[in-house]
């Protein structure tokens, strides 16, 4: 079978101004002091009480930093970076711009920016695009990125996975509060899941083990094999959970998404 890979284009936000590291040190939850420019760096972008915003992937250079959105609203983003800008962080909004990424759809394969005409990287010139129908099957048994349904403004980073992006001992960024109280008591209510049925369901719908309340779909697409699949947020005590019920009595199998990180566990 011939190889696939990630091919899409993302806003891009330009930061110019030689703060633009420590800005973002203090805006995003990686850790950037070690970071060297050129390098891309996944991140993401937390609201103060630590829901998540926006997934990231940034990229630093001798003049200030690019920050892709590869999930949530990039205006949104925009904006919330201006408003907290002073003088003394010597940065500035710059100009706003799509820009191509190619990735292999292999868990940690590293990413590359390319132009919109480039060449592919040298690992990936023998494999072929993915569909965008093919693809968000693909991002179902991945897990990522998040879709508009998993962020919702309600969920945090644990509850989607995405424990790799999220330093616990950087100091002090917008969310970090919540992010090292959450890991300290492990207390995340949910977790992302997979599941499979023969049957459709719609975001929005409960699951159940057996008549408890288990979870609730986020997202639905139906297979080619008349079958369904899709992401929910499954409560921490049904997470081992092989099988769930619909709300119709339907039968859902459950998996964890390939690229699901576990978060820290309470010392």
């Amino acid at each position: 079978m011939m190889a696939t890979h990630w091919d899409e284009s993302f806003p891009v936000i330009r930061l110019n101004g030689a703060g633009a590291r420590d800005f973002l040190q203090g805006q995003t939850t990686a850790d950037l002091r070690q970071t060297q420019p050129g390098v891309l760096q996944q991140s993401c972008w937390l609201t103060a009480t630590g829901r998540l915003r926006a997934v990231l992937e940034l990229r630093l250079d001798g003049d200030g930093a690019d920050v892709m959105v590869l999930a949530g609203d990039a205006d949104a983003m925009a904006q919330g970076l201006d408003q907290v800008i002073f003088p003394a962080d010597r940065v500035r909004i710059g100009e706003r711009r799509l820009q191509r990424r190619v990735q292999a759809l292999d868990a940690d394969s590293p990413s590359a920016w390319i132009s919109s005409e480039g060449t592919l990287p040298a690992e990936l010139v023998s494999s072929l695009p993915l569909p965008a129908s093919a693809f968000e099957q693909k991002r179902v048994r991945l897990g990522f990125p998040p879709g508009p349904a998993e962020l919702t403004g309600n969920t945090n980073p644990f509850e989607l996975g995405l424990a790799k992006f999220i330093s616990l001992d950087k100091g002090c960024y917008l969310g970090q509060e919540t992010m090292a109280k959450l890991a300290a008591r492990g207390g995340i209510k949910q977790q992302l899941r997979c599941w499979l049925s023969s049957q459709p369901l719609r975001s929005g719908e409960l699951l159940l083990d057996g008549e408890t309340r288990a979870g609730v779909v986020t997202s639905s697409l139906a297979l080619r094999n008349d079958s369904f699949a899709g992401l929910a947020l499954i409560r921490r005590q049904y997470l081992s959970s092989e099988q769930l019920s619909g709300p119709g009595g339907e039968v859902l199998t459950m998996e964890r998404p390939e690229l699901f990180q576990d978060p820290p566990s309470p010392d």
